[in-house]
């Protein structure tokens, strides 16, 4: 007899999911002849007891006695072009090493994280970085792992970062990956895992953690599998205040797919083209397929894997790659998931953050349905383009102009209307990947990315976003001037890992700037302006490297005054309009950390008093000193 449907009913999960005395099956194969369940619990062998039941929607079914938490199991799938093996496409977990059987997963962790809610979206800074290169003690004999991760996080959350980025950590085929090549979408990366036999040292470390917030410890079973030390990445950086992010790639799956994936998983017969590999259209991108967005059970299991990504494991919100490709390779029906996608997940979570990478820039994925996406933020590149190029220009020896207005312009994309719906930063991923272009130490002194000039340069590029309209993003090492581009192959490229022996030797110019991220992250919480919507260029000079706008609270005021030179001397007596007479705070100055504390610091001795004299739009103005290649920052 094949398997019970006692246990089934409609509302039955999609994949293996544990019951008391066993474990329910389901799995969509539309043109599968029969579907068999094989596992530990049967000894491996096809039989009719393991042979799924097939409703009219085309998925199979049923409820197999007897299955325990961690045991593993695969498909067994016989259709029209062959038969054999294949992985669950929403297995929890597979065993190491890749490619490997899927593992049943009970869902049972112990939380700590009750009470913790997100910070408002126009508060968010985010942090990016990759699991497998961010932090890695333990090459050569692996690379990062989650835990590893979690290591960092007092040292991230005493940044004052707001929120982590995690590049993909979906299953991926390849050794070595940025992520965007994954194929298994609700299994966590192996990689990213550490071994049961490691456990006992990483144990001691996260406990002492929990300690230092005066939660109760892990015991070792739970951190046992990689899918429940993400959920511990995840619960420890809820305990010490900071949002998770998940990178996900709903545009395409693989950059190659195995004989057990996803990629003809119903084993249609092949001759009839990709059109036939059931989740696919015939649409490649990036080395991998376009999901076929007209299925209803195609959109469903996407959709379905951000929610359990939300529920499962209480992220608060992703960062999807390239929408504009499910747009674009996905018409006609990509855009329509996007409105299902972000309403679905909005009615589900609503205080998750959905961000949207769209190329070219299109404020259209931030309104709402029905002309618009329906994702919250998406990412800019015109801040992170003008920063470049005034810090590159900057670099050159000569005192050309700076091309200071087009640098104002970028501050706030067109079609926006309020600022935290964009992402911008002058670093990412993609751009200072090796091969690539430079990170900013570098520009701002090619020939000495540690020099002053680079230093300093570096305070305003960083300065700039973190001040500026929008939702400000680091990219990982971003903060203590790392000047390297990187490589997620950590066997190849050592000498592109990030620098932490430096901080952990007290590299003072590294230090230096961590504490001037760190205490102009502080201001930026202290000062409401700074996330407020109101924002007005003041003034931009070109031949003088001079740019200042204001920002505010609509409606209630909490004006905050940012000026940026980028000369190579200091300018005494430079006067700019204020929004009001009387003292103003120089509550910032970035040549402070210039050896910090910089015995010549040059500035205005902690204020500035503005005149009844007009200028540049405003009632008042003051003469200011701006320091050589300077931030500074005013209010009340």
């Amino acid at each position: 007899m094949p398997a019970s449907l006692e246990r089934i009913s409609s509302e039955t999960p999609m994949g293996a999911h544990l019951l008391a005395n066993g474990a329910t099956f389901r799995v969509w194969a539309p043109h599968a002849r029969a579907v068999y369940v094989v596992g530990d619990f049967n000894n491996g062998v096809r039989s009719d007891a393991g042979l799924l039941n097939r409703d009219e929607h085309g998925h199979w079914r049923g409820f197999i006695p007897g299955v325990r938490d961690r045991q593993a199991y695969m498909y067994y799938i016989v259709g029209q072009g062959s038969e054999g093996l294949k992985r669950d496409p929403f297995a929890r977990e597979l065993e190491t090493p890749f490619p490997a059987r899927c593992i049943v997963r009970a869902t049972n962790f112990p939380w700590h994280d009750a009470g913790y809610v997100p910070r408002p979206f126009h508060e968010w800074v985010i942090y990016q970085l990759h699991v497998g290169t961010f932090f890695t003690p333990n090459l050569p004999q692996r690379g990062g792992t989650f835990l590893d991760v979690a290591r960092k996080i007092p040292y991230l959350a005493g940044l004052g970062i707001t929120a982590l980025q995690l590049l993909p950590i979906q299953e991926f085929q390849t050794a070595f990956s940025l992520g965007y090549n994954g194929t298994d979408y609700f299994s966590p990366e192996m990689d990213f895992g550490v071994l049961d036999a490691d456990l006992p040292a990483y144990l001691s470390a996260i406990n002492g953690l929990l300690d230092a917030n005066g939660r109760r410890r892990y015991e070792a079973g739970d951190l046992r599998g990689e899918m429940n030390q993400l959920k511990a990445l995840v619960d420890l950086a809820h305990v010490y205040g900071l949002a998770v992010m998940l990178d996900v790639v709903y545009n395409h799956a693989g950059g190659g797919f195995d004989e057990g994936s996803l990629y003809f998983l119903d084993r249609q017969d092949p001759s009839g083209g990709r059109q036939n590999s059931l989740y696919f259209m015939d649409r490649g991108h990036a080395g991998g397929l376009v999901f076929d967005y007209a299925k209803p059970e195609v959109r469903d299991f996407l959709i379905q894997n951000a929610k359990f990504f939300l529920d499962e494991y209480r992220v608060d919100g992703f960062r999807y790659d390239q929408v504009s490709v499910i747009d674009h390779d996905g018409a006609p029906h990509g855009w329509r998931f996007c409105q299902d996608l972000t309403s679905t997940l909005h009615a589900h979570r609503p205080a998750a953050l959905h961000h949207a990478e769209y190329w070219n820039v299109n404020p259209y994925v931030v309104r709402s349905p029905p002309e618009g996406g329906g994702f919250d933020t998406t990412l800019t590149d015109g801040l992170r383009l003008a920063i470049r190029d005034v810090i590159g220009n900057a670099s050159a020896p000569d005192e050309r102009a700076l091309n200071m207005t087009s640098l104002g312009a970028s501050l706030w994309p067109s079609g926006f209307d309020q600022q935290w719906r964009f992402v911008q930063g002058p670093e990412n991923h993609d751009l200072v990947y090796d091969g690539r272009e430079m990170r900013i130490a570098r520009i701002g002194d090619p020939g000495n990315p540690r020099s002053w000039y680079a230093r300093s340069r570096a305070r305003v590029a960083t300065g700039l976003s973190l001040t500026a309209p929008g939702v400000p993003m680091l990219f990982m090492g971003q903060e203590f001037l790392e000047d390297k581009q990187w490589s997620d192959d950590f066997e190849s490229h050592r000498n592109l890992l990030l620098y932490w022996g430096g901080l952990d030797a007290g590299d003072k110019q590294m230090l230096d700037h961590v504490r001037f991220v760190r205490e102009l992250l502080a201001l930026r919480r202290s000062l409401p302006g700074l996330t407020g919507n109101g924002f007005r260029i003041v003034h931009a000079h070109d031949n003088n490297r001079v740019l200042v706008f204001h920002r505010w609270v609509d409606g209630r005021g909490d004006d905050v005054m940012v000026t940026v030179h980028l000369g190579p001397f200091h300018r005494y007596g430079y006067r700019i309009g204020f929004p009001g007479s009387g003292a103003w705070r120089e509550v910032f100055n970035s040549d402070v950390y210039e050896n910090w504390v910089n015995s010549d610091v040059a500035g205005n001795g902690g204020q500035v008093v503005a005149g009844q004299d007009p200028l540049h739009g405003f009632v008042a103005s003051a003469a200011v000193v701006l320091p050589a290649n300077s931030l500074l920052i005013f209010a009340r």
